[in-house]
C-alpha cells in the first residue's frame, strides 16, 4: 500500500528541485536554481545527486524522512526506493524512523568528554532520561567530535522547520532549556587563531562581505592566475612542493598536472571540508572566517587544471560555516568572480555546496565522491585514482579547505618562494588544533619543522601535569612528553613512527582517565565503520569489546590479541579507516597508559 507524503514533506522536496513538472532537464534545474547553466549535465548529475540534498531537504523541515516522503524524493529524481533508503540510512544525521523535532547530539568525544560533556549527559538524563527517549518533543543522543574542540563542550542542535544550531561552551542547563523550545543564546566568541600567512586577515575582513575580501587584495590572486595561463598555475603548485594538509600528505602538483593533462573535457574540482576527525577543527575556522578565500582558491584550483564545476562538500554539523560559504558563492556570482566568462576571461565555472549527513567515512576522497553521487558513502578499490576515474567517471582534483587556501599565496608570491620556508620535503606552514589540556585552545600557524613543545608553548603551555599528547587525531597516535622535540615535519614524524594527520595536537593531564578515553576511541571506528569490508567491520567491533572487558573486569589487556586484531584491519581493509583504527590505542599501551599482558 502506498503511504503519500504529506504536504510539508512535498513542499521541502519542491523547494529545492522546483515544481514537479514533466520534461524537466539538468540544465533546466541550474536555471530554476539560480545556477548557470553552461556546460549541461548527463543524467547521473541532473537526477541522482540530487539525492542527498533532498532528504536533508525533508529531514530539516520535518524532522526525519517517513516512507512516503522517500518514495516521493524517488519518483522526482528517478531513484530506486531500495537505493534510496540504502543512503538514507547511512547517513546519522537523517533519520527513517520517527523523531521528535528537536534533537541534542552531545559530543562526548575525547576532547569533550573530560571538559563537561559528561554533566551534561547527567543533565539530560535527569530531565528526559536515557539516549533516546521522547519527552515532549524532544530527545537527545552522544555524538562523536563536532569540531569544536577549542570550545568545548559542544551540542549540536537539530530542530524541524529551524536552523540547525551548535552550542559551544555550554553546560546541561542551557541544553536542557533549548530542548524544551526556550531560547538560548548561542555562543558567539570567535576561535583563537595565530599565524600570518593563511590566518593573518582573521579578524581584519568581514566574512559576510564580497567587497570586504577585495578590500583586503581578494580576487588579485585570481587575476593574476588568468594572465599567467592554467599550465603556468599548475607549475607554480608544482614548484611550491605543497603536500596535502588533510591526512595523507600527498603533493597537490602532481594531482592538478595528472588531471589538467587528462584527455577528456569534462573535470571537475572538490573541496574536501568533511572534516570529522575528532580534535580537528581547523578547516572549519578558515571557512567561518576567510570563506570568499576559499572560493577563489576553488576557482583559481578550475582554471588551472580545466574544470568548469566545483563541489564544496562540508561536513553537516557546520551550520555556521555552511551559511556564509553559500552567500560567498551567491556574493561571487553576482560579481562576475563565479559563473560564465569570470572576469571577462571567457573562462566558466561554478561551485555547488553538498552538506554531509554525519559519516565520518565520507571525509575518504572517494567514498565522498560516492556521496555526491547519491550513493552511499563507501569507499571505492583504488586503482583508478581519482585524478582518472573520479566525480561522475571524470578525472577529479580533490583537496582539503587548508590546502586550496595556500593556493593565492603560491599564486602571487611563487611557487618557489613558498617552497623556501619550511623543510626541504615539508614546504610551508601549517595549521594545527591545539586543545585539551593547554591554556588558550586555538588554531596555530607554524612554520613547518617548529617543534611540538615550541606549539604548545605558543598555546600558553599544559594546564596541569602533561602525561599525553593525542597527534593527529583518533587516527593518530598517542605521544609521552619524550617527543616534545619532534620537530612537525612529515619526514620527521614518519621517521619516529607518528603522523601529522590532520592537524591535531591534543593534551591530556593527570586528571584525565585514558581506559575509558580509549574505549570512546575504539567505539568511534565501530561506529563509523562503513561496514562494507569484513576486517574493518568486524576488527573495530573486537578491538571495541576488548576493551571493553578490560574495563569490566579489571584484568589487564590482552595485547597480543589486540596485536592481531590491528594486523587483520591493517593488511586487508579497503580504507584508511582500518588501516588507522587500532594506532591510538597501540600506542597508549606503548607508552604506558593500560595495563597489558
Amino acid at each position: 500500500m502506498e503511504v503519500p507524503a504529506t504536504a510539508s514533506e512535498r513542499d521541502a522536496v519542491d523547494g529545492l528541485l522546483g515544481p514537479p513538472e514533466s520534461g524537466w532537464d539538468g540544465a533546466q534545474r541550474t536555471a530554476r536554481d539560480g545556477r548557470v547553466s553552461f556546460g549541461g549535465f548527463h543524467m547521473a548529475a541532473a537526477q541522482r545527486d540530487l539525492l542527498l540534498p533532498a532528504l536533508h531537504a525533508v529531514q530539516s523541515e520535518v524532522g526525519w524522512i517517513s516512507r512516503g516522503a522517500l518514495d516521493y524524493v524517488c519518483k522526482r529524481l528517478g531513484v530506486p526506493p531500495a537505493e534510496a533508503f540504502g543512503v538514507a540510512s547511512f547517513y546519522a544525521l537523517l533519520s527513517t524512523e520517527e523523531r521528535p523535532p528537536r534533537v541534542a547530539h552531545v559530543c562526548d568525544d575525547v576532547c569533550c568528554r573530560p571538559h563537561g560533556a559528561t554533566e551534561i549527559v547527567a543533565a539530560l538524563e535527569a530531565a528526559f532520561g536515557p539516549a533516546g527517549t521522547v519527552v515532549d518533543g524532544a530527545t537527545w543522543h552522544p555524538s562523536p567530535c563536532l569540531g569544536q574542540c577549542d570550545r568545548a563542550p559542544a551540542v549540536f542542535m537539530q530542530l524541524a522547520g529551524e536552523a540547525d544550531a551548535v552550542l559551544t561552551r555550554t553546560n546541561g542547563e542551557a541544553v536542557v532549556a533549548m530542548l524544551r523550545g526556550e531560547s538560548v543564546v548561542v555562543d558567539g566568541q570567535p576561535a583563537t587563531v595565530v599565524g600570518d600567512l593563511l590566518l593573518g586577515r582573521m579578524g581584519t575582513i568581514d566574512p559576510t562581505s564580497v567587497e570586504s575580501h577585495v578590500a583586503n587584495k581578494g580576487y588579485e590572486a585570481l587575476r593574476r592566475a588568468l594572465e599567467m595561463g592554467s599550465a603556468a598555475v599548475v607549475a607554480e603548485v608544482k614548484a611550491s612542493n605543497i603536500r596535502g594538509r588533510g591526512g595523507a600528505a600527498f603533493p597537490a602538483g602532481i594531482k592538478w598536472e595528472a588531471v589538467a593533462n587528462a584527455p577528456e573535457e569534462t573535470r571537475y574540482i572538490i573541496c574536501n571540508a568533511d572534516e570529522s576527525e575528532p580534535g580537528t577543527f581547523k578547516d572549519r575556522v578558515l571557512m567561518e572566517g576567510d570563506p570568499f578565500l576559499l572560493i577563489e582558491s576553488m576557482t583559481i584550483a578550475g582554471y588551472a587544471v580545466g574544470a568548469q564545476r566545483g563541489y564544496l562538500y562540508i561536513r553537516g554539523e557546520y551550520p555556521a560555516a555552511t551559511a556564509l560559504l553559500q552567500s560567498a558563492i551567491e556574493q561571487a556570482r553576482t560579481g562576475g568572480y563565479l559563473g560564465p566568462d569570470i572576469l571577462g576571461s571567457g573562462f566558466d565555472f561554478d561551485i555547488e555546496v553538498r552538506r554531509g549527513g554525519g559519516a565520518y567515512i565520507c571525509g575518504e576522497e572517494t567514498a565522498l565522491m560516492n556521496s555526491i553521487e547519491g550513493l552511499r558513502g563507501e569507499p571505492r578499490n583504488k586503482p583508478p585514482f581519482p585524478t582518472q576515474h573520479g566525480l561522475f567517471g571524470k578525472p577529479t582534483v580533490i583537496n582539503n579547505v587548508e590546502t586550496l587556501m595556500n593556493v593565492p599565496t603560491i599564486v602571487v608570491e611563487g611557487g618557489e618562494a613558498f617552497a623556501r620556508i619550511g623543510t626541504e620535503r615539508s614546504a610551508g606552514t601549517k595549521l594545527f588544533c591545539v586543545s585539551g589540556a593547554v591554556a588558550t585552545p586555538g588554531v596555530y600557524e607554524v612554520e613547518m619543522g617548529t617543534t611540538l613543545g615550541e606549539l604548545i608553548d605558543r598555546a600558553g603551555g599544559a594546564v596541569g601535569d602533561l602525561q599525553a599528547i593525542l597527534l593527529g587525531g583518533a587516527a593518530g597516535a598517542f605521544v609521552g612528553t619524550d617527543m616534545l622535540d619532534l620537530p612537525l615535519t612529515f619526514e620527521d614524524s614518519s621517521a619516529r613512527d607518528v603522523s601529522l594527520g590532520s592537524g591535531v595536537v591534543m593534551l591530556f593531564n593527570e586528571s584525565a582517565d585514558f581506559p575509558d578515553l580509549l574505549r570512546r576511541v575504539a567505539a568511534f571506528f565501530r561506529d563509523e565503520s562503513c561496514g562494507q569490508c569484513v576486517p574493518c567491520r568486524v576488527g573495530t567491533v573486537r578491538q571495541e569489546e576488548l576493551l571493553a572487558r578490560h574495563l569490566t573486569s579489571g584484568r589487564p589487556l590482552d595485547r597480543a590479541l589486540l596485536g592481531e586484531i590491528e594486523e587483520v584491519m591493517k593488511d586487508a581493509s579497503i580504507c584508511g579507516l582500518g588501516h588507522t583504527a587500532a594506532i591510538a590505542i597501540r600506542s597508549a599501551i606503548d607508552i604506558g597508559l593500560l595495563e597489558t599482558v
